[in-house]
C-alpha cells in the first residue's frame, strides 16, 4: 500500500516524492477542500476553529468527534466541538498528513488520513509531537465540496484490548 505524504510548512504545502501516485485522482475542487482541511487544521492547532467551521456543510446531520469529548451533531454542536478543540491547543503546526485511503465515487467522498502536529497542548509550556487517525466525508454541494462528517482520534499505534476499559480517576 502507497501513502500520500502532505508535508505542511507554514501556509506551503508540498507533495513528498510521488508517494500520491498510488491515490486515486480527486476532483481538482475536492482536492482544493482537502487543502482547505489541513489549512484548518493548522488554524486549530492555533486556537482558531473557524477554518473548519467554514468548511461543514451547513445542515442538520453534520457530525464531528474528536479526541476531547462525544460526538457533536448539527451545526450548533460542531461549532461547539471545534471551539472547544481549538481551546486546548498553543502556538501549533502541521507536520503532515499521510493519505490512507480514498472511497466513494459521485457526490460523496471518504478519506482516511493520518495527521501529525505539533503544539502545545493544555497548561503545558512545552511542545508535544501527536498524531491523529482522521475519516473525512465531503459531500458535494453544487461545484463544492463541504465536509459532512470529520472524526479524528489519537489511535495511531496497536492497544491491547484493556485500553477499551475505563482509566480508574484518583
Amino acid at each position: 500500500m502507497r501513502k500520500s505524504t502532505l508535508i505542511i510548512a507554514g501556509a506551503a504545502m508540498v507533495i513528498a516524492g510521488a508517494a500520491r501516485a498510488g491515490s486515486p485522482a480527486l476532483p481538482p475542487t475536492l482536492e482544493q477542500a482537502v487543502t482547505q482541511s489541513h489549512e484548518a487544521l493548522r488554524k486549530i492547532l492555533n486556537g482558531d476553529p473557524a477554518g473548519y467551521a467554514a468548511l461543514f456543510a451547513d445542515r442538520d446531520d453534520i457530525t464531528l468527534g474528536n479526541p476531547f469529548g462525544p460526538f457533536g451533531k448539527g451545526p450548533a454542536e460542531v461549532r461547539a466541538r471545534l471551539a472547544n478543540a481549538a481551546s486546548k491547543y498553543r502556538d501549533g503546526s502541521v507536520r503532515g498528513v499521510d493519505r490512507i485511503a480514498t472511497y466513494g465515487s459521485g457526490d460523496t467522498i471518504v478519506l482516511v488520513e493520518v495527521e501529525h502536529g505539533r503544539a502545545k497542548l493544555g497548561a503545558s509550556q512545552e511542545f508535544s509531537d501527536f498524531s491523529a487517525r482522521v475519516t473525512s466525508v465531503y459531500q458535494r454541494q453544487g461545484k463544492a465540496w463541504r465536509l459532512v462528517h470529520r472524526h479524528a482520534d489519537p489511535i495511531t499505534s496497536p492497544r491491547g484490548a484493556e485500553s477499551l476499559l475505563p482509566t480508574p480517576q484518583p
